[in-house]
């Protein structure tokens, strides 16, 4: 029975699918199988994920599909991987394709901004989706860049704190190599090695051991 991950915030532009890939690439590599361990899953109408798994092309280190398709959506648990990192859409409108991935889900990893336009979509996708569900789920701040300092970071940890949500300690920063990876056909793990590449890696390499990935069933 596969591990099923939720990557879902009904905001787009908060770095869902870089988390699914990335997530997704390091986990394969701490798992270092010789099949392929682990399968990501595009479920977002705008087709971003299916771009970028064509633009890596043969180096793709998982497995990938696309499907909209709440049928298989549900029954993700039963296929032969260990784990499933679900893209899921960043729109209100297709919320009938989350609550589908979320059915199936073991949690879920909602990506939050230091800008507070993304607080709103946060809360509505937890307390109308995730929280009636009954999935657990961590909120992920992604995108800080630490050049701005820790004052909009410092009051979105006090937003999710007031709002009482499992936080993840590990806070993914802003990187260009992340922004550019997709044009470039590329996932966090083939990045070509240099400091900030090394940097960009271990906060997603960090994030994935926070919540317990890389472990075989």
């Amino acid at each position: 029975m596969a591990q099923v991950h939720a990557v879902c915030c009904q905001k787009g532009g908060v770095g869902k699918t870089t988390i699914t890939v990335n997530l997704a690439a390091v986990v394969d590599q701490v798992l270092a199988t010789d099949e392929p361990a682990v399968l990501v899953v595009g479920t977002d109408p705008q087709r971003s994920m299916d771009w970028w798994a064509h633009r890596v092309g043969d180096k793709i280190p998982f497995a990938y599909t696309e499907t909209d398709d709440p049928a298989q959506l549900e029954q993700l648990r039963d296929l032969d991987y260990e784990h499933v990192f679900v893209d899921t859409p960043g729109s209100l409108e297709n919320e009938h394709i989350l609550r589908s991935v979320l059915k199936s889900a073991d949690d879920a990893i909602v990506p939050i901004t230091t800008e507070p336009l993304t607080f709103v979509p946060a809360d509505t996708t937890i307390s109308e989706v995730i929280e009636p569900l009954g999935v657990p789920f961590t909120v992920a701040i992604n995108l800080w860049d630490a050049r701005d300092g820790h004052v909009d970071l410092d009051d979105t940890i006090a937003f999710i704190e007031k709002k009482g949500w499992p936080r993840a300690n590990t806070v993914i920063r802003r990187y260009k190599i992340h922004s550019r990876a997709a044009a470039e056909g590329v996932v966090c793990t083939q990045y070509a090695k240099s400091r900030v590449a090394l940097e960009a890696q271990q906060d997603i390499l960090r994030l994935a051991l926070e919540l317990g990935y890389g472990r075989t069933r």
